[in-house]
């Protein structure tokens, strides 16, 4: 008898915490794992091309996990997050001192995770035979003190230079503004911005006055092991620190000039998370991401330079034609 009411009260617990536990789950309607589930999440649309390749693999190894990317500018991401809409975004920056006190005083666990690093890249037209400059002509051209090509390679025929951005509102644009004219807005009367990376590049093509600016990770042709080609339409400028640029003293957004620190328009990107339960979907994504073995490989073979693990350079010879 005594046996039968021990039997009969284990069940009763059980039966409370598997009622408890459904409870929960249906009040928080989370049912994702590491592997399992379905989540949205948004990214700068400059960065589309890396988090394809990322999210494509970290799918086909768990089968039951749907990641749906929202390609979008980099402030509408981060809006998404703040308002508690997505749990997780990968954008250009940090969060900032304000965010992080709000997403904390609403009780959030926001965390900011290294992903990699790559360059704003500066792309010209393929037959446009200058292809160095320095970062003091960059900054008069944003500003509309330099609007022609031959105010900075004199007998140039190529007349008024034309930039490009990818949309108003994107990474591109605050990196511009915030860290290479020095917090000021863009006020070239010649700038103006598309809608996507994949117009500026189409523009670019069909333009030999123009320069776009995108992401690095856009220009890498996927047929060229290497990495060290690009897209055959574009090519991009060698830019220098030092006020006259030249080729012994201008680098390209490779790898190994992220790497060194030559190449000056270098930036992190981050992932952003924000998410209560730390062993859902979301997390799971983070952790594959920034694994040496995983996503880090990924990034690395897609020409970025990865956040995390030991790299090694070998010489090779390049060859831009």
């Amino acid at each position: 008898m005594m046996k039968r009411i021990l039997t009969d009260f284990f069940f009763a617990i059980a039966a409370v915490a598997f009622i408890s536990s459904c409870a929960n789950e249906n009040k928080s309607g989370r049912t994702d794992t590491f592997t399992s589930g379905s989540i949205q999440f948004a990214a700068d649309e400059s960065f589309s091309p890396i988090i394809e390749e990322v999210r494509e693999l970290f799918e086909y190894k768990y089968p039951d996990a749907k990641l749906t990317p929202i390609y979008t500018n980099e402030s509408e991401a981060v809006d998404l997050l703040m308002k508690d809409s997505l749990w997780l975004i990968i954008t250009s920056r940090d969060y900032k001192p304000a965010e992080l006190e709000n997403l904390k005083a609403r009780k959030q666990f926001p965390l900011s995770i290294r992903m990699a690093y790559d360059g704003l890249a500066l792309v010209q037209n393929a037959q446009n035979t200058d292809s160095c400059i320095s970062v003091k002509d960059i900054r008069r051209i944003l500003t509309g003190e330099v609007k022609r090509w031959e105010e900075i390679y004199p007998g140039s025929k190529l007349g008024d230079i034309e930039i490009v951005f990818d949309n108003k509102k994107s990474s591109t644009v605050h990196y511009v503004e915030d860290s290479i004219l020095g917090g000021k807005p863009i006020t070239a009367p010649s700038a103006f911005a598309v809608d996507s990376t994949a117009e500026v590049v189409e523009y670019v093509e069909q333009h030999k006055s123009a320069i776009g600016l995108i992401g690095s990770n856009w220009l890498n042709d996927k047929r060229d092991s290497t990495n060290l080609t690009f897209k055959r339409g574009i090519r991009p400028m060698a830019v220098s620190t030092l006020d006259v640029a030249n080729d012994q003293n201008s680098y390209k957004p490779y790898q190994y000039y992220f790497y060194n620190g030559s190449y000056p328009f270098t930036r992190t990107l981050y992932i952003l998370l924000n998410d209560t339960n730390s062993h859902g979907l979301p997390t799971g994504f983070k952790n594959f991401i920034i694994s040496q073995n995983e996503g880090q490989m990924v990034i690395l073979k897609a020409g970025l330079l990865p956040a995390y693990g030991n790299i090694t350079f070998r010489s090779v010879h390049v060859n831009d034609e």
